[in-house]
């Protein structure tokens, strides 16, 4: 049996807001395989971004443990978490995050440079993500210069960039027309199928998470429900 390279046990966040606690996640059990598309979906503030951030170690469970790839990652000092972060989670969120003074080439090599890769194994590879996006032609376009939806396919490009096991999307067509949000998700489920990456994808388009072949629904801090071919 493949070991699940996302395993959360028993996971809780909570948030200290003035004098209020805030429960973000309440208890959440989660077992992924290799190469499992995940839509997540669930009413604002039920703790869908939460269980992004968590997994993706941008935030430390309050309790609970987040085995990511067969390592505990629950409580990595920043600096540790930081590091395997960079190899092991791609991150797409709804604001791009491109570097303005950057050409879609020089922001997608950047996690790269930030690894220490050299820089001419850096270029093919951000180069072929980019002709895989159908950027080809924008290599040396800067943020400004590209639609809303391309600068979003840079950003999944950069996001794949370090070949990562695990891609974290977070409401990755908030910010597009219909017409490009369906050509970024069409990108984003063919790549993830192509490379065998786990993908969990965060929106509030039901039919999107319908088109992916899992689903959970997130509510009041915890998975309620299940659908696809579990």
């Amino acid at each position: 049996m493949t070991d699940p390279i996302i395993q959360l046990k028993n996971v809780h966040k909570t948030f200290q807001i003035a004098n209020q606690q805030v429960h973000a996640l309440r208890g959440v059990d989660l077992s992924l395989k290799r190469g499992q598309l995940v839509g997540v979906t669930g009413r604002s503030g039920s703790g869908k971004s939460t269980l992004l951030h968590v997994i993706g170690t941008l935030d430390t469970p309050s309790s609970g443990i987040v085995y990511l790839n067969g390592r505990d990652v629950s409580n990595l000092t920043d600096k540790d978490a930081s590091t395997f972060r960079n190899r092991t989670v791609g991150f797409v969120f709804q604001m791009n995050n491109l570097l303005p003074e950057f050409s879609a080439l020089e922001n997608v090599i950047m996690p790269g440079l930030i690894a220490g890769l050299g820089r001419d194994a850096l270029h093919k590879r951000a180069e072929a993500l980019l002709n895989a996006v159908d950027l080809g032609h924008r290599l040396e376009h800067r943020p400004a210069e590209l639609s809303g939806g391309e600068q979003q396919r840079v950003a999944i490009a950069r996001a794949l960039l370090m070949e990562p096991p695990i891609l974290l999307c977070d409401e990755p067509t908030g910010n597009l027309d219909k017409k490009n949000g369906e050509r970024v998700e069409e990108i984003l489920v063919e790549l993830s199928r192509r490379t065998q990456v786990t993908m969990l994808l965060v929106t509030h388009d039901i039919e999107l998470a319908k088109r992916l072949p899992y689903q959970v629904v997130m509510e009041d801090g915890n998975i309620v429900d299940y659908g696809g071919s579990w």
